[in-house]
């Protein structure tokens, strides 16, 4: 067991691994200089929204925090719950803020050119992003992979950098600001959220469901709080699927009412406006 000097001073471990503190600092500093000097110097637009990037500042912020805060130190060394949490945060709640937070404005030039559009538009796709976020979440729960990625720190860079650029592309047909490539009309995002709800059922099902810890690294690693590894294992799971579930649940409520609701209104609303960042 953890001793209780540990345990209490837990919350007072804040490690900035260099590649997420300069990775965050470049990323803050490149979209202030955006929306800031370069708008005003190329004349990209009149304005722009505060509210825009308050939701990308706290997207980097709290990717910075859960790869730099106690959180991060708890997943890489004692509990599969935290790690489930982190993922959490890192592709269920920053990506969405970082894309609704970028002004339309500001990425659409990169889009104007035919062959980057065509590429994107692709990725972009959405079973093409419903595929490749899956496939990169699930992969990396794959028990080897995973002891990698606890084992070598290049390996978990790897594994999170992937997680948050597979993650920016399955929200963008929920999330998009650009008429270039926009967001799903509200039938269809319905349909899109139903499949994601679903697609991390059978990793959930492995994880909560086994009958003995599956990740050995939580099994060696010191126990903390009188949790065990195969309670651990099942709160991650838990984590994991309640994370996603009930938010992407909750987000087909929304567009539901809001498809629902189009008819019954006075003003016009464009039925491409999607369910985050609508204006």
């Amino acid at each position: 067991m953890v001793s209780s000097n540990l345990s209490d001073s837990l919350w007072l471990h804040w490690h900035a691994h260099p590649e997420v503190l300069i990775g965050t600092i470049l990323i803050q500093t490149a979209y202030l200089l955006g929306v800031g000097p370069i708008r005003g110097k190329f004349n990209l637009s009149d304005s722009h929204a505060p509210q825009q990037t308050f939701y990308f500042s706290t997207g980097v912020l709290l990717i910075f925090l859960s790869l730099s805060s106690p959180l991060h130190i708890l997943s890489d060394d004692y509990l599969f719950s935290a790690h489930m949490l982190q993922h959490v945060i890192i592709t269920l709640i920053s990506p969405p803020l970082l894309i609704i937070g970028t002004p339309n404005w500001l990425i659409e030039p990169i889009f104007r050119n035919k062959l980057i559009l065509k590429i994107f538009k692709l990725i972009f796709n959405p079973i093409v992003a419903i595929i490749l976020f899956n496939f990169v979440f699930s992969i990396w729960h794959i028990p080897s992979l995973y002891a990698l990625s606890v084992k070598y720190h290049w390996a978990h860079v790897t594994e999170h950098f992937l997680f948050v650029i597979a993650a920016l592309i399955m929200w963008w047909p929920l999330c998009s600001q650009i008429t270039y490539i926009p967001k799903l009309i509200y039938p269809l995002q319905m349909m899109y959220l139903f499949v994601m709800s679903l697609a991390q059922v059978i990793v959930f099902g492995i994880v909560t469901f086994a009958s003995d810890p599956i990740y050995s690294h939580y099994v060696d690693a010191p126990r903390i709080w009188n949790i065990n590894p195969l309670v651990d294992q099942q709160i991650g799971g838990i984590i994991m699927k309640v994370g996603s579930g009930f938010l992407f649940l909750a987000l087909l409520i929304i567009a539901f009412f809001k498809w629902a609701n189009i008819s019954e209104q006075n003003e016009h609303i464009d039925p491409k406006n999607g369910i985050i960042g609508d204006s």
